[in-house]
Protein backbone atom coordinates (compact mmCIF):
# COMPACT_ATOMS: atom_id res chain seq x y z
CA UNK A 1 0.00 0.00 0.00
CA UNK A 2 1.51 3.78 -0.84
CA UNK A 3 2.35 5.50 2.00
CA UNK A 4 0.80 9.14 1.72
CA UNK A 5 1.85 12.82 3.65
CA UNK A 6 -0.73 14.74 4.34
CA UNK A 7 0.21 18.06 5.40
CA UNK A 8 -0.32 19.10 9.38
CA UNK A 9 -2.20 22.47 10.25
CA UNK A 10 -0.03 23.71 12.35
CA UNK A 11 3.79 22.13 12.15
CA UNK A 12 6.07 21.89 14.94
CA UNK A 13 9.69 23.02 14.03
CA UNK A 14 12.70 22.35 16.13
CA UNK A 15 12.64 24.96 19.31
CA UNK A 16 15.47 26.78 20.85
CA UNK A 17 15.85 25.17 24.28
CA UNK A 18 17.22 27.18 26.82
CA UNK A 19 19.87 29.87 27.98
CA UNK A 20 21.97 30.53 31.30
CA UNK A 21 23.86 33.12 32.68
CA UNK A 22 25.83 34.21 35.81
CA UNK A 23 27.99 36.74 36.75
CA UNK A 24 29.77 37.03 40.13
CA UNK A 25 31.29 40.18 41.57
CA UNK A 26 30.13 43.15 39.83
CA UNK A 27 28.39 46.33 41.24
CA UNK A 28 25.92 46.02 38.44
CA UNK A 29 25.47 42.31 37.84
CA UNK A 30 21.84 42.79 36.87
CA UNK A 31 22.07 45.05 34.33
CA UNK A 32 24.76 42.47 32.61
CA UNK A 33 22.83 39.34 33.32
CA UNK A 34 19.73 41.16 31.70
CA UNK A 35 22.19 42.43 28.87
CA UNK A 36 23.58 38.35 28.59
CA UNK A 37 20.09 37.48 28.56
CA UNK A 38 19.03 39.70 25.33
CA UNK A 39 21.97 38.20 23.86
CA UNK A 40 20.70 34.81 24.31
CA UNK A 41 17.16 35.76 23.55
CA UNK A 42 17.35 32.79 20.72
CA UNK A 43 17.94 30.19 22.89
CA UNK A 44 14.42 30.67 24.76
CA UNK A 45 11.52 33.15 23.93
CA UNK A 46 8.84 31.78 26.50
CA UNK A 47 10.06 33.00 30.08
CA UNK A 48 12.76 34.29 31.65
CA UNK A 49 13.90 35.53 35.23
CA UNK A 50 17.14 36.55 37.35
CA UNK A 51 18.16 36.60 40.52
CA UNK A 52 20.55 38.29 42.49
CA UNK A 53 22.37 38.35 45.91
CA UNK A 54 24.23 41.22 47.78
CA UNK A 55 25.74 38.96 49.96
CA UNK A 56 23.29 38.19 52.24
CA UNK A 57 19.52 38.23 50.41
CA UNK A 58 18.82 36.72 47.32
CA UNK A 59 15.82 37.98 45.46
CA UNK A 60 14.27 36.79 41.79
CA UNK A 61 11.95 38.42 39.53
CA UNK A 62 10.81 36.06 36.83
CA UNK A 63 7.50 36.08 33.80
CA UNK A 64 6.68 34.59 30.70
CA UNK A 65 7.48 36.04 27.56
CA UNK A 66 10.48 38.36 26.32
CA UNK A 67 13.72 39.75 28.45
CA UNK A 68 12.72 42.91 26.94
CA UNK A 69 8.99 42.17 27.79
CA UNK A 70 9.41 40.96 31.63
CA UNK A 71 12.23 43.27 32.53
CA UNK A 72 12.42 47.31 32.55
CA UNK A 73 14.49 49.71 34.33
CA UNK A 74 12.07 49.50 37.59
CA UNK A 75 12.79 45.77 37.69
CA UNK A 76 16.50 45.97 37.09
CA UNK A 77 17.21 49.02 39.67
CA UNK A 78 15.20 47.16 42.00
CA UNK A 79 17.39 43.95 42.17
CA UNK A 80 20.78 45.00 43.66
CA UNK A 81 23.98 42.79 44.45
CA UNK A 82 27.18 41.96 43.27
CA UNK A 83 26.10 38.50 42.28
CA UNK A 84 23.44 37.58 39.25
CA UNK A 85 21.80 34.41 37.47
CA UNK A 86 19.68 34.14 34.94
CA UNK A 87 17.80 32.29 32.32
CA UNK A 88 15.96 31.98 29.19
CA UNK A 89 13.31 29.25 28.55
CA UNK A 90 11.76 27.11 25.98
CA UNK A 91 10.10 24.02 27.94
CA UNK A 92 11.83 20.78 26.58
CA UNK A 93 10.55 19.37 30.01
CA UNK A 94 7.38 20.43 31.79
CA UNK A 95 4.20 22.69 30.65
CA UNK A 96 5.06 26.82 29.51
CA UNK A 97 3.54 28.15 32.43
CA UNK A 98 5.24 30.87 35.26
CA UNK A 99 5.43 27.86 37.76
CA UNK A 100 8.32 26.24 35.72
CA UNK A 101 9.91 29.88 34.68
CA UNK A 102 13.86 29.89 35.82
CA UNK A 103 15.57 30.66 37.67
CA UNK A 104 13.92 28.52 40.40
CA UNK A 105 14.80 30.00 44.36
CA UNK A 106 14.24 28.15 47.59
CA UNK A 107 14.62 28.98 50.94
CA UNK A 108 16.17 25.86 52.65
CA UNK A 109 17.83 25.31 56.11
CA UNK A 110 21.17 26.26 54.41
CA UNK A 111 19.92 29.31 53.44
CA UNK A 112 18.92 30.43 50.00
CA UNK A 113 19.52 28.30 46.74
CA UNK A 114 18.70 29.38 42.99
CA UNK A 115 19.15 27.61 39.71
CA UNK A 116 19.26 27.48 35.84
CA UNK A 117 19.19 24.75 33.84
CA UNK A 118 19.68 23.62 30.38
CA UNK A 119 18.85 20.19 29.01
CA UNK A 120 17.08 17.63 29.89
CA UNK A 121 17.39 14.92 32.61
CA UNK A 122 16.44 11.38 31.14
CA UNK A 123 15.89 9.54 35.05
CA UNK A 124 14.03 12.77 36.02
CA UNK A 125 10.74 10.86 36.79
CA UNK A 126 12.67 7.62 38.65
CA UNK A 127 14.51 10.52 40.98
CA UNK A 128 11.37 12.34 41.26
CA UNK A 129 9.44 9.38 42.22
CA UNK A 130 12.29 8.16 44.90
CA UNK A 131 12.31 11.78 46.41
CA UNK A 132 8.42 12.20 47.13
CA UNK A 133 8.67 8.84 48.38
CA UNK A 134 10.73 10.06 50.97
CA UNK A 135 8.61 13.41 51.37
CA UNK A 136 9.65 15.83 48.50
CA UNK A 137 6.81 18.25 48.13
CA UNK A 138 7.41 19.74 44.34
CA UNK A 139 6.31 23.24 43.53
CA UNK A 140 6.92 22.67 39.19
CA UNK A 141 6.73 20.33 36.79
CA UNK A 142 10.39 20.84 35.99
CA UNK A 143 13.41 18.52 35.88
CA UNK A 144 15.24 21.37 36.95
CA UNK A 145 13.86 21.21 40.40
CA UNK A 146 14.81 17.77 41.42
CA UNK A 147 18.24 18.73 41.51
CA UNK A 148 17.42 21.58 44.22
CA UNK A 149 15.95 18.41 46.53
CA UNK A 150 18.95 16.12 46.09
CA UNK A 151 20.89 19.19 47.27
CA UNK A 152 18.57 19.99 50.24
CA UNK A 153 19.18 16.53 51.55
CA UNK A 154 20.16 17.13 55.51
CA UNK A 155 22.89 14.37 55.10
CA UNK A 156 25.16 17.16 53.76
CA UNK A 157 27.25 19.71 55.71
CA UNK A 158 28.11 22.17 53.11
CA UNK A 159 26.95 23.04 49.46
CA UNK A 160 30.41 21.52 47.77
CA UNK A 161 29.30 18.01 49.32
CA UNK A 162 25.82 18.51 48.32
CA UNK A 163 26.63 19.47 44.71
CA UNK A 164 29.20 16.73 43.77
CA UNK A 165 26.39 14.09 45.64
CA UNK A 166 23.67 15.29 43.62
CA UNK A 167 25.05 16.04 40.26
CA UNK A 168 26.44 12.16 40.51
CA UNK A 169 23.01 11.25 40.65
CA UNK A 170 21.83 12.86 37.30
CA UNK A 171 21.83 11.23 34.01
CA UNK A 172 21.19 13.49 30.67
CA UNK A 173 22.12 16.72 29.93
CA UNK A 174 22.27 19.57 32.24
CA UNK A 175 24.50 22.48 32.10
CA UNK A 176 23.80 24.52 34.80
CA UNK A 177 24.22 27.94 37.08
CA UNK A 178 23.72 28.42 40.72
CA UNK A 179 23.90 30.81 43.14
CA UNK A 180 23.71 31.18 47.23
CA UNK A 181 24.00 33.86 49.24
CA UNK A 182 27.64 34.08 48.42
CA UNK A 183 28.37 31.81 45.59
CA UNK A 184 27.81 31.21 42.21
CA UNK A 185 28.10 27.87 40.31
CA UNK A 186 28.53 26.78 36.91
CA UNK A 187 28.70 23.19 35.72
CA UNK A 188 28.20 20.89 32.97
CA UNK A 189 27.15 17.18 32.44
CA UNK A 190 30.03 14.42 31.82
CA UNK A 191 28.67 14.00 28.45
CA UNK A 192 29.25 17.56 27.90
CA UNK A 193 25.78 17.68 25.32
CA UNK A 194 25.32 21.93 26.07
CA UNK A 195 27.94 24.09 25.94
CA UNK A 196 29.07 26.43 29.07
CA UNK A 197 31.96 29.43 29.02
CA UNK A 198 33.65 31.02 30.80
CA UNK A 199 34.51 35.13 30.86
CA UNK A 200 35.85 38.02 32.74
CA UNK A 201 35.43 41.70 32.96
CA UNK A 202 37.24 43.63 34.87
CA UNK A 203 37.35 41.32 38.37
CA UNK A 204 34.11 39.86 37.70
CA UNK A 205 33.92 36.54 36.15
CA UNK A 206 30.76 35.55 33.84
CA UNK A 207 29.27 31.76 32.82
CA UNK A 208 27.23 32.12 29.99
CA UNK A 209 25.38 29.29 27.48
CA UNK A 210 26.68 31.24 24.63
CA UNK A 211 29.77 33.34 24.06
CA UNK A 212 27.66 35.93 21.91
CA UNK A 213 26.28 36.87 26.19
CA UNK A 214 30.04 37.37 26.92
CA UNK A 215 30.78 39.82 23.47
CA UNK A 216 27.87 41.85 24.75
CA UNK A 217 28.97 42.95 27.97
CA UNK A 218 32.28 43.07 26.27
CA UNK A 219 34.00 40.68 28.72
CA UNK A 220 36.60 38.55 27.66
CA UNK A 221 36.29 34.66 27.10
CA UNK A 222 38.42 32.91 29.17
CA UNK A 223 37.87 29.02 27.98
CA UNK A 224 35.18 26.92 27.77
CA UNK A 225 33.55 25.02 30.90
CA UNK A 226 35.10 21.12 30.14
CA UNK A 227 32.25 18.31 30.10
CA UNK A 228 31.90 17.19 33.86
CA UNK A 229 33.61 20.09 34.86
CA UNK A 230 32.26 22.03 38.27
CA UNK A 231 33.49 25.90 38.78
CA UNK A 232 32.60 27.80 41.95
CA UNK A 233 33.38 31.22 42.30
CA UNK A 234 33.34 32.92 45.93
CA UNK A 235 35.14 36.00 47.48
CA UNK A 236 38.16 33.40 47.41
CA UNK A 237 38.39 33.29 43.97
CA UNK A 238 37.69 29.89 41.17
CA UNK A 239 37.98 26.59 42.36
CA UNK A 240 37.04 23.37 39.45
CA UNK A 241 36.27 20.07 40.57
CA UNK A 242 35.69 17.20 37.87
CA UNK A 243 34.30 14.42 39.82
CA UNK A 244 33.23 12.24 36.78
CA UNK A 245 36.76 11.97 35.45
CA UNK A 246 36.77 7.89 37.56
CA UNK A 247 33.33 7.08 35.04
CA UNK A 248 35.48 7.93 31.88
CA UNK A 249 32.16 9.09 30.31
CA UNK A 250 32.60 9.77 26.35
CA UNK A 251 31.72 13.14 25.73
CA UNK A 252 28.96 13.86 23.43
CA UNK A 253 28.43 17.56 22.63
CA UNK A 254 25.15 18.03 20.59
CA UNK A 255 26.03 18.79 17.12
CA UNK A 256 22.54 20.41 16.63
CA UNK A 257 24.11 23.12 18.69
CA UNK A 258 26.54 23.79 15.98
CA UNK A 259 23.79 23.11 12.75
CA UNK A 260 21.15 25.51 14.38
CA UNK A 261 20.75 26.67 17.41
CA UNK A 262 23.87 28.62 18.47
CA UNK A 263 23.84 32.06 17.26
CA UNK A 264 26.79 32.38 14.30
CA UNK A 265 28.92 34.93 16.11
CA UNK A 266 29.26 32.49 18.85
CA UNK A 267 32.11 30.28 19.58
CA UNK A 268 30.88 26.63 20.75
CA UNK A 269 32.49 23.60 21.27
CA UNK A 270 36.02 24.85 20.01
CA UNK A 271 34.85 26.80 17.09
CA UNK A 272 33.03 29.41 15.78
CA UNK A 273 29.53 28.76 14.56
CA UNK A 274 29.44 30.57 11.09
CA UNK A 275 32.49 29.24 10.05
CA UNK A 276 31.32 25.48 11.03
CA UNK A 277 27.89 26.27 8.87
CA UNK A 278 29.91 27.64 6.07
CA UNK A 279 31.77 24.16 6.27
CA UNK A 280 28.55 22.51 5.89
CA UNK A 281 27.57 24.58 3.15
CA UNK A 282 30.57 23.52 0.97
CA UNK A 283 30.66 19.98 2.13
CA UNK A 284 26.62 19.95 0.56
CA UNK A 285 28.01 21.46 -2.23
CA UNK A 286 30.24 18.46 -2.85
CA UNK A 287 27.89 15.55 -1.74
CA UNK A 288 24.74 17.42 -4.40
CA UNK A 289 26.22 19.35 -7.00
CA UNK A 290 23.47 20.47 -9.48
CA UNK A 291 23.63 23.43 -12.30
CA UNK A 292 21.52 26.51 -11.24
CA UNK A 293 21.35 30.44 -11.48
CA UNK A 294 21.27 31.40 -8.04
CA UNK A 295 21.76 30.27 -4.28
CA UNK A 296 19.63 31.20 -1.60
CA UNK A 297 19.21 30.86 2.14
CA UNK A 298 16.27 30.27 4.26
CA UNK A 299 17.11 32.98 6.70
CA UNK A 300 18.27 33.28 9.24
CA UNK A 301 20.06 29.55 10.00
CA UNK A 302 20.41 28.84 6.73
CA UNK A 303 22.68 31.39 5.20
CA UNK A 304 26.07 30.44 6.72
CA UNK A 305 25.50 26.89 5.17
CA UNK A 306 24.06 28.89 1.70
CA UNK A 307 27.25 30.74 1.66
CA UNK A 308 29.89 28.06 1.90
CA UNK A 309 27.11 26.65 -0.98
CA UNK A 310 27.67 29.46 -3.14
CA UNK A 311 31.61 29.22 -2.21
CA UNK A 312 32.03 25.62 -2.85
CA UNK A 313 29.78 25.68 -6.12
CA UNK A 314 30.61 28.68 -8.14
CA UNK A 315 26.66 29.35 -8.13
CA UNK A 316 26.08 33.70 -6.79
CA UNK A 317 24.22 33.93 -3.56
CA UNK A 318 21.40 35.86 -3.51
CA UNK A 319 18.92 37.44 -0.72
CA UNK A 320 16.03 36.13 -1.64
CA UNK A 321 13.81 35.79 0.95
CA UNK A 322 13.63 38.14 3.94
CA UNK A 323 12.89 37.66 7.42
CA UNK A 324 10.81 39.27 9.43
CA UNK A 325 12.07 39.63 13.24
CA UNK A 326 9.38 41.40 15.05
CA UNK A 327 6.78 38.61 15.74
CA UNK A 328 6.18 38.18 19.26
CA UNK A 329 4.84 35.21 20.70
CA UNK A 330 1.58 37.48 21.45
CA UNK A 331 0.92 37.51 17.56
CA UNK A 332 -3.18 36.92 17.00
CA UNK A 333 -3.12 32.96 15.34
CA UNK A 334 -4.58 32.73 12.16
CA UNK A 335 -8.25 30.84 11.11
CA UNK A 336 -6.60 27.11 10.24
CA UNK A 337 -7.34 27.70 6.55
CA UNK A 338 -4.44 29.81 6.35
CA UNK A 339 -2.74 27.13 7.09
CA UNK A 340 1.03 28.78 5.94
CA UNK A 341 -0.26 31.94 7.08
CA UNK A 342 2.24 32.39 10.34
CA UNK A 343 5.36 31.06 7.59
CA UNK A 344 4.59 33.77 5.14
CA UNK A 345 4.64 36.70 7.45
CA UNK A 346 7.78 35.05 8.91
CA UNK A 347 9.46 34.57 5.99
CA UNK A 348 8.64 36.48 2.71
CA UNK A 349 10.40 36.03 -0.78
CA UNK A 350 11.49 38.65 -3.04
CA UNK A 351 9.68 37.86 -6.07
CA UNK A 352 12.38 40.42 -8.54
CA UNK A 353 15.37 37.83 -7.56
CA UNK A 354 13.55 34.72 -8.19
CA UNK A 355 11.36 34.98 -11.06
CA UNK A 356 12.52 32.85 -13.91
CA UNK A 357 15.43 31.52 -11.64
CA UNK A 358 16.44 27.95 -11.35
CA UNK A 359 17.59 28.40 -7.20
CA UNK A 360 19.04 26.36 -4.78
CA UNK A 361 17.78 26.71 -1.87
CA UNK A 362 19.41 26.32 1.60
CA UNK A 363 17.71 25.19 4.73
CA UNK A 364 19.78 23.73 8.32
CA UNK A 365 16.78 21.01 8.84
CA UNK A 366 13.35 19.17 7.33
CA UNK A 367 11.68 18.06 10.46
CA UNK A 368 7.72 17.56 9.83
CA UNK A 369 8.10 19.15 5.65
CA UNK A 370 4.77 20.82 5.75
CA UNK A 371 6.37 24.64 6.44
CA UNK A 372 8.92 23.83 3.63
CA UNK A 373 5.94 22.38 1.49
CA UNK A 374 4.30 25.86 1.73
CA UNK A 375 7.39 27.58 1.12
CA UNK A 376 8.36 26.08 -1.67
CA UNK A 377 4.56 26.02 -3.27
CA UNK A 378 5.37 30.21 -2.72
CA UNK A 379 8.41 30.05 -4.49
CA UNK A 380 6.97 28.66 -7.58
CA UNK A 381 4.56 31.05 -7.37
CA UNK A 382 6.27 33.69 -7.57
CA UNK A 383 8.18 32.76 -10.27
CA UNK A 384 11.05 30.24 -9.34
CA UNK A 385 11.88 28.03 -12.64
CA UNK A 386 13.27 24.97 -10.65
CA UNK A 387 13.97 24.66 -6.59
CA UNK A 388 16.60 22.50 -5.61
CA UNK A 389 16.47 21.96 -2.11
CA UNK A 390 19.59 21.27 -0.08
CA UNK A 391 19.69 20.61 3.48
CA UNK A 392 22.84 21.28 5.62
CA UNK A 393 22.06 18.28 8.16
CA UNK A 394 21.21 14.45 7.92
CA UNK A 395 17.56 13.43 7.89
CA UNK A 396 15.99 13.37 11.42
CA UNK A 397 15.24 9.76 12.27
CA UNK A 398 14.82 9.59 15.96
CA UNK A 399 13.36 12.40 19.12
CA UNK A 400 15.97 14.25 21.24
CA UNK A 401 15.97 13.11 24.62
CA UNK A 402 18.83 15.28 25.62
CA UNK A 403 17.05 19.11 25.86
CA UNK A 404 15.57 19.63 22.03
CA UNK A 405 11.78 19.73 21.71
CA UNK A 406 11.80 17.55 18.20
CA UNK A 407 8.38 15.63 17.69
CA UNK A 408 7.85 12.03 18.11
CA UNK A 409 9.64 9.53 15.77
CA UNK A 410 6.08 9.43 14.03
CA UNK A 411 6.05 12.74 13.84
CA UNK A 412 9.37 13.33 11.87
CA UNK A 413 8.84 13.00 7.74
CA UNK A 414 11.99 11.43 7.57
CA UNK A 415 11.87 8.51 10.32
CA UNK A 416 9.40 6.85 7.82
CA UNK A 417 9.53 8.02 3.79
CA UNK A 418 12.43 8.22 1.49
CA UNK A 419 14.51 11.25 0.60
CA UNK A 420 12.26 10.51 -3.02
CA UNK A 421 9.04 10.27 -1.38
CA UNK A 422 9.92 13.21 1.12
CA UNK A 423 10.81 15.55 -2.38
CA UNK A 424 7.92 14.70 -4.10
CA UNK A 425 5.81 16.19 -0.92
CA UNK A 426 7.68 19.25 -0.85
CA UNK A 427 7.23 19.66 -4.61
CA UNK A 428 11.15 20.34 -5.10
CA UNK A 429 13.13 19.48 -8.55
CA UNK A 430 15.59 17.41 -6.46
CA UNK A 431 16.63 17.27 -2.80
CA UNK A 432 19.77 16.38 -0.89
CA UNK A 433 20.73 15.82 2.76
CA UNK A 434 24.40 16.49 3.94
CA UNK A 435 25.31 13.02 5.02
CA UNK A 436 26.26 11.83 8.53
CA UNK A 437 30.08 11.23 7.80
CA UNK A 438 29.85 14.87 5.75
CA UNK A 439 28.89 16.39 8.25
CA UNK A 440 31.40 14.81 10.80
CA UNK A 441 34.23 15.72 8.60
CA UNK A 442 33.06 19.19 9.26
CA UNK A 443 33.65 19.42 13.08
CA UNK A 444 37.02 19.69 14.63
CA UNK A 445 38.25 17.34 17.04
CA UNK A 446 37.31 13.31 17.45
CA UNK A 447 34.18 12.46 15.47
CA UNK A 448 33.23 10.51 18.53
CA UNK A 449 32.63 13.66 20.65
CA UNK A 450 29.24 14.48 19.24
CA UNK A 451 26.40 13.34 20.34
CA UNK A 452 24.07 12.70 16.61
CA UNK A 453 21.39 10.33 17.98
CA UNK A 454 18.43 12.50 16.35
CA UNK A 455 20.57 11.48 12.80
CA UNK A 456 21.10 7.97 13.71
CA UNK A 457 18.58 6.74 16.74
CA UNK A 458 21.47 5.85 18.78
CA UNK A 459 21.53 7.03 21.98
CA UNK A 460 24.42 7.65 24.53
CA UNK A 461 22.02 7.24 27.44
CA UNK A 462 18.86 5.20 26.54
CA UNK A 463 16.07 7.13 28.10
CA UNK A 464 13.12 5.03 29.89
CA UNK A 465 10.36 4.04 27.93
CA UNK A 466 7.93 6.22 27.85
CA UNK A 467 9.60 9.17 27.83
CA UNK A 468 7.72 12.62 27.15
CA UNK A 469 8.32 16.28 28.01
CA UNK A 470 5.16 15.96 29.75
CA UNK A 471 6.16 13.26 32.08
CA UNK A 472 6.16 14.60 35.39
CA UNK A 473 2.63 16.19 35.43
CA UNK A 474 0.53 14.16 36.92
CA UNK A 475 -3.04 14.53 36.17
CA UNK A 476 -2.95 18.36 36.02
CA UNK A 477 -4.02 20.77 33.28
CA UNK A 478 -1.12 21.16 31.06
Amino acid sequence: MKRTLNPIPYPLYPKHHCGVFGIYGHKDAARLCYLGLFALQHRGEESCGIAVSDGKNVQCHKGMGLVGDVFDETRISALSGDIAMGHVRYSTAGSSILKNAQPILVDYSRGALAIAHNGNLVNASLLRDELEAHGSIFQTTSDSEIIIHLMARPKFKNLEDALLDSLMMLKGAFTLVMMTQDTLVGARDPWGFRPLSLGKIGKSWVLASETCALDLIQADFEREVEAGEIIMIDKHGIKSFKPFERYKPRKRSCIFELIYFARPDSFVFGENVHSFRQKLGMKLAQEHPIEADIVVAVPDSGNSAALGFSRASGIPFEIGIIRNHYIGRTFIQPSQYIRDFKARVKLNPIKEVLDGKRIVLVDDSIVRGTTMRARVANLRKLGAKEVHLRVSCPPHLSPCFYGIDFPTKNELIASSHSVAEIRKFLGVDSLGYLSIDGLLSCAIGDRNDYCISCFCGEYPIEPPEGTTKYAMEKGYAK
